[in-house]
């Protein structure tokens, strides 16, 4: 049992990098110290306990870490810190020299965080300490939404894929999930809290039912009978994996949304076999013309990596050549970086930074120019938007059912969380979003 009185009226600010699943994971480690009596820090405020999520995806993301480690040091220099996620699970020597690092803890301890606070605050200890790592096999629900409007559902976590460049299964261990009826519980929770969106996560959310001889299609079709909420997004799914009764299935459904985000990595072929990935380019654009057919508007956002070991020139223009002749509306585009542990090694080509570079700008600009099309074909037509909590001083924002991104102006709004219809307008100012008039209040 946790003594509560040792956190009663601290302050907590929380720092997260990476993916969906790690925003979802800190704002539940949020709901467990604000029930022990923990607020979030004010703008300006010193903090007692500073947890930072993080992420280890490519070197990059490494070095974005101990920055943030380092800023938030700097910034709360009484703070009790906590680093947690990918990068502290692979590295967690290097994460507990950084200065100022008072607990390293797992990626899959984060329920353990606590009990070894209360410990070590007890303690008074004056040097790093570092959970012991633990067998990953557990699986830990997670569903909340920290001060965010949409909440996050993890389903799943773990991969068994082994991709030559990536090292999350070191850090996430293999494929794990609970039940559809623990999701569905949780989803149930999130409406009697009046959320209307959730945001379903995972490290690999289409493996999901390898643990409990369940599906992911059964899954959606179990969550999308949850009364009151109004809508689900599905943060990503592997192309192998999206099977053509899931987009079915989509396409007619009440409240899954006409938003995808698939994981392409590279649109050459030889390049996705040195990878290892477990598709080729041909089912890939079939299941991006199955998603075209049955549902025209929808959004779809796509993963590459690029400069990878054994990309050579002519590899990347042919997988620039597959990417520039399919319907995708955004990019997420990744420079790989060597990654220590991986069978990428082992590729001899490898291609300069200064290349990875080129051939990463020349992607985003391509990526910048599609969805700048897709905003501009719905200019004049009403959507439905949620709209989302603004920062001071700026208008509300939400998304579309096709997750076009919205400005309404801030005295055209009540609050956040509401459902309302709009018409939209032109690009604001940055293009960056459509401005929107509110022509009807929903929900």
């Amino acid at each position: 049992m946790v003594d509560k009185t040792i956190f009663q009226d601290k302050t907590a600010v929380f720092y997260t990098l990476g993916c969906k699943l790690n925003f979802s994971e800190t704002s539940t480690i949020g709901v467990m110290l604000k029930e022990l009596g923990v607020r979030n820090a004010r703008k300006g405020e010193q903090a007692d306990i500073c947890v930072v999520n993080t992420c280890s995806v490519t070197e990059m993301a490494d070095k974005k870490c101990r920055q943030a480690i380092h800023r938030l040091v700097k910034n709360h220099p009484n703070a009790f810190v906590i680093v947690t996620g990918c990068y502290a699970q692979l590295k967690p020597g290097e994460v507990s020299s950084i200065p100022g690092v008072d607990l390293v803890v797992g990626a899959e301890q984060k329920g353990e965080i606590l009990s070894f606070v209360e410990n070590l605050v007890k303690k008074d200890v004056g040097e790093s300490y570092t959970v012991p790592t633990k067998d990953i096999r557990t699986f830990s629900p997670s569903c909340s939404k920290g001060d965010r409007t949409r909440y996050f559902l993890k389903v799943q976590d773990g991969c068994n894929n082994y991709c030559t460049y990536c090292t999350i299964p070191m850090a996430r261990g293999r494929s794990r999930n609970g039940s559809i009826a623990s999701m569905v519980e949780q989803a149930r929770q999130v409406a009697a809290s009046g959320g209307k969106e959730i945001v379903i996560t995972g490290v690999n959310i289409g493996d999901f039912g390898r643990t409990t001889g369940e599906s992911f299609l059964d899954l959606i079709k179990e969550l999308d009978k949850v009364d009151g909420i109004e809508r689900y997004r599905i943060s990503s799914i592997e192309p192998d994996l999206l099977t053509d009764e899931i987009i079915e299935f989509c396409a007619q459904s009440r409240a899954f949304m006409p938003h995808f985000h698939i994981p392409l990595q590279s649109g050459s072929d030889h390049v996705l076999k040195l990878m290892h990935r477990h598709y080729d380019r041909a089912l890939f654009a079939d299941k991006i013309l199955k998603i075209k057919e049955l549902i025209p508007n929808a959004f779809i956002g796509v993963d590459v990596m690029v400069g990878c070991r054994g990309e050579t020139p002519e590899c990347f223009q042919d997988s620039y050549d597959f990417i520039n002749s399919l319907p995708l509306t955004q990019l997420h585009v990744f420079t790989y970086s060597e990654r220590p542990g991986t069978k990428a090694l082992e590729i001899d080509y490898v291609v300069p930074a200064k290349e990875r570079h080129a051939r990463s700008q020349k992607l985003l600009e391509w990526s910048d120019v599609q969805t700048q099309h897709f905003y501009a074909d719905h200019i004049g037509s009403e959507k439905l938007v949620l709209l989302e909590k603004p920062k001071p001083g700026m208008p509300f924002h939400g998304f579309t059912d096709n997750y076009i991104r919205v400005e309404v102006p801030y005295a055209q709004a009540k609050h956040d969380n509401m459902l309302v219809k709009v018409r939209l307008g032109d690009f604001n100012e940055d293009k960056s979003a459509l401005t929107a008039t509110i022509l009807e209040e929903i929900c």
